[in-house]
């Protein structure tokens, strides 16, 4: 079974809602870049001061930052049996230093699972979307309602909606991952560890086949 997987795909893919049942599935640690940040800023960690500083003058955190909060975040014993990686890499240049230090940890990367998604589709996505503000639950207003509206069934906590999950933002969003992140495909799959699944057959039936994938090897 293979354990220590990278997320992959453009935003409103379902990697979110993917990592969520592989997670309770499979019993992995689910880091998210995002929440990653938002930890280590809110523990005032040395590493997340330093971040915190860059994000609030409007800045991207450094490469060498995001790297050394990823390093320091698989390191940790929750992730010995494995960990879904969501977020990161976006460059080649992380892509590269996870490779690194991965193997530094004994942690090496042993799949990259890519969700392909329409780009109209993931308009609709985006636009419908809904997250918890307490614990970042996903939902949808078409696809995946709350029990009560407006209302986290994990926590009860208030769903909101990201002020930049619109048709603008998304596609400025997009545009970037086409620039930046998709390059890291080729990068995967000249390595052998990319793994195309078709999002649009839902998630119901990508996770059945994430499953057999990761189970099969």
């Amino acid at each position: 079974m293979l354990k220590n997987i990278v997320l992959m795909g453009p935003p409103g893919a379902g990697k979110g809602t993917l990592a969520t049942r592989l997670r309770e599935e499979l019993k992995l640690t689910h880091i998210s870049t995002g929440d990653m940040f938002r930890e280590a800023i809110k523990n005032e960690t040395p590493l997340g001061k330093e971040a915190k500083a860059y994000l609030d003058s409007g800045n991207l955190v450094p490469d060498e930052l995001t790297i050394a909060l990823v390093k320091e975040r698989l390191s940790r014993s929750d992730c010995e049996n494995g960990f879904l990686l969501d977020g990161f890499p976006r460059t080649l240049v992380q892509a590269e230093a996870l490779d690194k230090l991965a193997k530094e940890i004994n942690r090496p990367i042993e799949t990259v699972i890519n969700l392909d998604c329409d780009q109209n589709e993931l308009i609709r996505r985006i636009s419908g979307r809904r997250v918890c503000k307490n614990c970042g639950a996903p939902y949808h207003v078409d696809t995946m309602k709350p029990k009560v509206e407006g209302v986290c069934d994990v926590c009860g906590g208030p769903l909101y909606q990201r002020a930049d999950d619109n048709e603008e933002a998304l596609k400025v969003r997009l545009q970037h991952y086409v620039n930046s992140t998709k390059p890291l495909l080729d990068y995967y799959r000249d390595k052998g560890l990319l793994k195309n699944f078709d999002s649009l057959v839902g998630i119901a039936r990508i996770f059945d086949e994430v499953i057999n994938f990761l189970s099969s090897k």
